[in-house]
């Protein structure tokens, strides 16, 4: 070997990129005045390609493998330069290496909720987010469109736009759908595949190509989701009106234990009127429908007593006799609460209605050891 070809093998470039990251999308290969020795050492690793710039110029690419540059597998860049048969001078280029692994798990949502017109709920604001996978099919194309002159160009750089993108077009497309919100869960796949269909061909024309798209979650608002879930629950409950009962004679029970807290006669007649007006809703859960589908009273039938009764200022009922009956054996009407029907004059106690008298017993007998008042007159 003579001296020449030794100190011309000291100068043999190696030209790689070792990425440890996964978001570096192109890396400029950095040298001294961008000069190559002919018969430089390229290695281009997988997943990786090199592009090479003359002058501003796409020159040549190379994919995954090892070259040993020279004039014979540089035929742009040899163009480029006017190079003649043998020419083996150093000579001047940039070197771009481009990731083409797939970049995963990029994250895409709506800024704002998306107005639409539901069949089901009239108008509708939806929020909506999923992935995507993307990578670099042409290397080229992405450097002239994208890359430009930066030495490093992270997918942080490009993830952004490629996000408008996505919420503009899916925008759309949902639009357009007409799926009823109801239905969306049902068609994520389907949705997913018409809006990979329309943002694949502006994703070419950066040479990307959109590898993957999914919708994780099309959401109502809060308050949608909740008046949901309140639909749900008296789906699960069935029968809507043994859970009013339940629910009323539940309120009842509470009401009753309350009134037994409050001090003197005001508490007490504040659980009276508790008791009342539970036992009024309590009593049409119990009656339900069936009051609509009763028959009215045959003709000539006299019409059944209905009392009203006072508690506090507060007008309950009408109550007919047998409602009435259950509430002065529960305690809540004595002889003394004051009672109306339809043909009194005025409010009565009770005890001094005729109709009602009998349904608190005899008078009470006078206590053991007291004097008796004079006996009747013979």
């Amino acid at each position: 070997m003579g001296l020449w070809d030794k100190i011309k093998g000291e100068f043999v470039d190696v030209i790689e990129w070792l990425d440890d990251s996964r978001d570096i999308l192109a890396y400029r290969f950095e040298r001294y005045g961008n000069e190559i020795k002919n018969g430089a050492q390229l290695t281009v690793r997988e997943g990786q390609v090199a592009v090479f710039i003359h002058q501003g110029k796409l020159a040549d690419v190379f994919q995954p493998g090892m070259y040993t540059l020279e004039t014979a597998n540089m035929p742009i860049l040899s163009t480029l330069l006017g190079w003649k048969h043998g020419f083996e001078s150093p000579f001047k280029a940039e070197v771009i290496f481009v990731n083409t692994r797939q970049l995963v798990d990029q994250k895409w949502g709506t800024k704002n909720p998306i107005m639409l017109r539901d069949a089901d709920f009239g108008p509708l604001r939806l929020r909506a987010f999923g992935t995507y996978a993307i990578k670099v099919k042409d290397a080229g194309t992405f450097v002239k469109e994208i890359v430009g002159t930066d030495g490093e160009f992270t997918s942080d750089q490009l993830v952004d736009q490629l996000r408008n993108i996505i919420v503009s077009r899916f925008t759309d497309k949902l639009g357009e759908a007409k799926i009823p919100a109801l239905d969306l869960a049902a068609n994520y796949d389907e949705i997913g595949d018409l809006i990979k269909t329309k943002i694949s061909p502006e994703f070419d024309e950066y040479g990307i190509d959109l590898c993957k798209f999914l919708v994780e979650n099309i959401a109502l608002p809060p308050e949608v989701e909740k008046a949901l879930d309140k639909r749900s629950s008296m789906g699960v409950l069935g029968n809507m009106q043994q859970y009013t009962q339940f629910q009323a004679a539940n309120a009842l029970e509470d009401a009753a234990n309350n009134s037994g807290d409050a001090g003197g006669a005001m508490g007490g007649g504040m659980g009276m009127g508790m008791g009342f007006a539970m036992a009024n809703t309590m009593g049409q859960a119990m009656t339900g429908g069936a009051q609509a589908s009763a028959p009215p009273p045959p003709p000539g039938a006299p019409a059944a007593a209905a009392f009203h009764v006072s508690v506090n200022g507060e007008s309950y009922g009408p109550y007919d006799m047998t409602t009435f009956q259950q509430h002065v054996s529960g305690g809540q009407i004595t002889n003394e609460s004051m009672v109306w029907k339809q043909g009194m004059a005025n409010w009565l106690p009770a005890g001094q209605v005729q109709e009602l008298s009998g349904l608190f017993g005899p008078p009470p007998l006078p206590p053991s050891g007291s004097t008796p008042p004079p006996p009747p007159p013979a």
